[in-house]
């Protein structure tokens, strides 16, 4: 059992635990990017903020089946310059809802296989109805190696607004000794943590991960935005009673764009940090890289031993 839930621990983006022993079961996340200036054109600086909201409920059906069931809501704002034109969103409001559910299968000889349904609404609330919709799925086969590593090999798929996007991925889990662990699902996220004691966890983590979000604004409606970013940070975690957990994490935001496209601009396939077939034309100018802070609270519970 201890496992399984570990296996599902992985694949939850912006969620993670402090070791082997505990599952998060609700985190709680705000962000603020500090005001960044314009690559071009404008003068004035960008501001991000946004959220994020993380629920985790492993189901266990039997010895060897889990159900999973994960629900995740990010929101992102952005006020920019002024002067940016009408015909491209400003402020830039993005609300992001993605429902993970699906089935991990144990098998015999440390094998396991994980399938996961992974619908989306991606949206400014502007309108749109039905059109924010996107349907994705993961496939993972697992491998226990040893008691200390576990690793997963399979796929990400997603039917995002700009086309198809499929991303191999690595799963991995390895406690390198008893104060150092890494965890990832690569090239999605990863973290390296070392425990100073039982309460207080350190270290280094990334995240990267393309999305897309339907814009109903009148003035551009069925345009698209596409967000990119790496955010790479440290970070410390602390219990602060209980089961409960504050997490400070601060870093730079890499690679940081927001490009709005015409609705009709897509591409023929999306891979990582490839796109085929990709002739659009970003109608939005992108703002730079700058430091992020991430302030978190979680509800995490022991597992069994």
């Amino acid at each position: 059992m201890k496992r399984i839930i570990l296996v599902f621990l992985c694949l939850q983006f912006y969620i993670g635990a402090s070791s082997q022993k505990s599952l998060d079961i609700l985190t709680l996340s705000g962000r603020y990017g500090f005001p960044s200036s314009y690559e071009e054109t404008y003068t004035e600086k960008a501001t991000e903020t946004g959220s994020m909201v993380a629920l985790t409920v492993p189901i266990p059906l039997n010895e060897k089946s889990t159900w999973i069931v994960s629900f995740n809501h990010f929101y992102f704002n952005v006020h920019g310059d002024p002067a940016i034109p009408e015909g491209i969103t400003n402020p830039v409001n993005l609300n992001g809802f993605i429902l993970r559910t699906g089935l991990y299968q144990k098998f015999g000889n440390g094998l396991g296989i994980q399938i996961l349904f992974v619908p989306r609404y991606m949206t400014d609330f502007k309108g749109g109805g039905g059109s924010c919709f996107q349907l994705g799925g993961v496939l993972l086969l697992e491998k226990v190696f040893s008691e200390r590593l576990t690793m997963s090999f399979g796929a990400q798929y997603n039917q995002e607004f700009f086309g198809p996007l499929l991303v191999p991925i690595i799963n991995v889990d390895w406690q390198i000794s008893s104060k150092w662990k890494f965890t990832g699902m690569l090239p999605v996220y990863s973290k390296i943590s070392y425990k100073v004691n039982k309460n207080l966890d350190m270290g280094l983590a990334h995240f990267g991960l393309v999305t897309s979000y339907y814009l109903g604004q009148s003035d551009y409606a069925g345009d698209y935005i596409q967000r990119n970013c790496i955010d790479l940070t440290l970070y410390g975690r602390q219990r602060i009673a209980g089961n409960i957990f504050f997490e400070l994490r601060g870093g730079m935001a890499l690679g940081r764009s927001y490009d709005q496209y015409a609705g009709d601009q897509k591409v023929t396939l999306g891979l990582p940090l490839v796109y085929i077939g990709d002739d659009r034309t970003i109608k939005s100018t992108n703002f730079k890289s700058g430091p992020i802070l991430d302030l978190r609270l979680v509800y995490s519970i022991p597992l069994p031993k």
